[in-house]
């Protein structure tokens, strides 16, 4: 299913270990992305820095993971892709204007490679995929996604690609928006709508990273979730995405094409 060889080829050998570099190291994420690659047999932590620190430590990476902020991931971005620094990127905020950005740096670096990912859990992946395989056959499509009250973006990015794929798989099947009769609500009550599909986000202490899909039709529903109770389950996607970022140069949007689940 994925594109990582269950054991390396010579050429790949030649290049263990794999040095990487993570920025916003001293956050949640990062900080977690440190432990998992100093814990693998094969990647080596090259440096470890956070916003305001100098960049010119990120020479010498092979890979640099980047879980920083929205304001500040182009920076970090611009300067790796024009050093040749292949990156992993788990920042959200990426909108077409900023995705056309990076391809033209990209353009410029030929052979480095930027994976952007909403979401690095191998089930939450898995779950997007199964919702849009279902999607065609029920009449109506909502998702619910649950998290930390210490999350900065409301609907959350997986939610959001959910959405998008949900919708194309609608569509490409000729149905029309899901059906319902509210004519009266209070601002907000139904959520938010992208691509023409409901979204519902809630925020409480407690919770990590949840999402639901609630896909129905006459007499029957079918939900789809996935939960993500520690940041430790988004780290074999983060591995995956370093070892095989060498194998795809240009912008990839989505770990799924790495795992064989696009499309």
């Amino acid at each position: 299913m994925t594109d990582v060889p269950l054991a390396a080829t010579g050429d790949e050998r030649a290049r263990l270990p794999i040095k990487v570099s993570v920025i916003g190291a001293r956050g949640r994420m990062g900080s977690t992305v440190v432990a998992a690659v100093e814990g693998s047999g094969d990647c080596q932590l090259h440096a470890a820095i956070d916003l305001g620190d100098d960049p010119a430590r990120l020479a010498g990476s092979d890979v640099v993971v980047d879980f920083t902020t929205p304001d500040a991931v182009m920076a970090s971005l611009a300067h790796c892709v024009a050093a040749g620094i292949h990156c992993v990127v788990g920042t959200t905020g990426f909108d077409d204007e900023r995705l056309e950005e990076v391809r033209r740096w990209c353009s410029a670096s030929p052979g480095t490679g930027v994976l952007i990912a909403a979401n690095f859990g191998i089930g939450a992946l898995l779950m997007m995929h199964l919702a849009r395989q279902a999607a065609p056959y029920f009449e109506s499509a909502e998702i619910i996604e649950l998290h930390h009250p210490d999350k900065v973006d409301a609907p959350s990015g997986t939610a959001r690609r959910t959405a998008e794929v949900i919708a194309a798989a609608r569509a490409g099947a000729g149905l029309g928006p899901s059906p319902d009769a509210t004519e009266h609500e209070l601002p907000g009550a139904r959520g938010a709508t992208i691509a023409g599909v409901r979204v519902h986000a809630v925020r409480a202490r407690g919770l990590v990273a949840h999402q639901e899909v609630i896909l129905g039709g006459p007499g029957e529903t079918l939900t789809i979730r996935h939960d993500s109770m520690d940041r430790t389950s988004f780290m074999p996607g983060v591995l995956l995405a370093i070892r095989s970022i060498h194998r795809h140069p240009g912008v990839t949007v989505g770990l799924e094409h790495f795992l064989g689940l696009a499309g």
